[in-house]
């Protein structure tokens, strides 16, 4: 039987998606790529790997024992890549870092200052919502993770590195804006622009509104940081951000941030792994690095 480690890999994310589209977004091919990399590895298994009913894709009884080898062998070879770093020393190591698309604001220049300290190591650097962010630790991909609330239920070790100030928003022409000590109640029938079902700023936010019966008049519903401040920009309600997303729009007299009693929301950004991982001494160094860092800014 030959297989190649591609096809592993490229199995492994079909698998967990159940989607050849979605599987050549995560891994940045064509679909046709991802399809005929899955031929060719059914053909060395010489059975079906996966099976279409209606419009979705199945796994096989043959696909589900694959999956359990493709991952137990890329397990492997992951430790082994981590033993071959250790001896490599820091500078020869790679990092694979996923981070919540809220945290690349400031994410970047951290992995930026390590980078020039650290000039021969490989830095895989993967954006995404909260969403994708648990799917992968659950598959154990990234050495390390930046993010907002780090999740309960996961197997994770983490640790708080940064303050998260979480604020509302509004365009500067908007009624409220300038006013001090606004009550909370003052949001009460306000627009609001929401993040995506799932996101960690949306659960603050109803938390909150929930805690105070806040029952805001309309709702819009964008996926990220940038639309969420285009829309707010362009008067089309108010929205609970992190501070740290909205630096330069403040700075540039774009939006304001509203003075209302219980706000801001006191968060903390967190850098975390999957529990029991062997961090090699690259990826202990970005740890290390990444908590020095945020211990000389306070």
């Amino acid at each position: 039987m030959h297989i190649t480690i591609r096809q592993l890999q490229v199995f492994i994310s079909v698998a967990k998606h159940l989607s050849y589209t979605r599987a050549a977004e995560e891994l940045h091919l064509t679909q046709p790529a991802v399809s005929m990399q899955i031929k060719q590895l059914e053909k060395s298994a010489d059975l079906p790997l996966f099976e279409q009913i209606g419009k979705k894709i199945y796994l096989t009884e043959a696909g589900q024992v694959m999956l359990g080898h493709a991952k137990s062998i890329i397990t492997k070879l992951d430790s082994i890549s981590h033993d071959l770093d250790q001896l490599k020393g820091i500078d020869g190591g790679r990092l694979r870092i996923c981070i919540a698309s809220t945290v690349n604001y400031f994410a970047t220049r951290l992995i930026s200052r390590f980078s020039q300290a650290h000039s021969n190591v490989q830095i895989s650097l993967d954006v995404t919502n909260r969403q994708n962010l648990l799917k992968q630790l659950e598959t154990n991909e990234p050495d390390l993770v930046l993010m907002g609330r780090p999740p309960q239920s996961a197997d994770l070790h983490s640790q708080a590195f940064m303050d998260n100030p979480l604020v509302i928003i509004a365009n500067p022409h908007h009624s409220l804006a300038g006013k001090k000590d606004l009550p909370i109640t003052s949001l009460n029938n306000e627009k609001f622009v929401l993040r995506e079902s799932g996101s960690g700023t949306r659960g603050a936010m109803e938390s909150m509104f929930n805690k105070y019966d806040i029952h805001p008049r309309v709702t819009t519903q964008l996926s990220g940081n940038e639309a969420i401040k285009q829309a707010v920009e362009a008067g089309l309600g108010l929205a609970l951000v992190s501070f740290h997303t909205v630096d330069l729009e403040l700075k540039a007299g774009r939006l304001v941030t509203l003075d209302v009693q219980h706000f801001p929301i006191l968060k903390k950004w967190h850098i975390g792994h999957r529990s029991g991982k062997k961090l090699s001494a690259t990826t202990q160094a970005f740890w290390d690095f990444v908590l020095e860092e945020s211990a000389q800014s306070k």
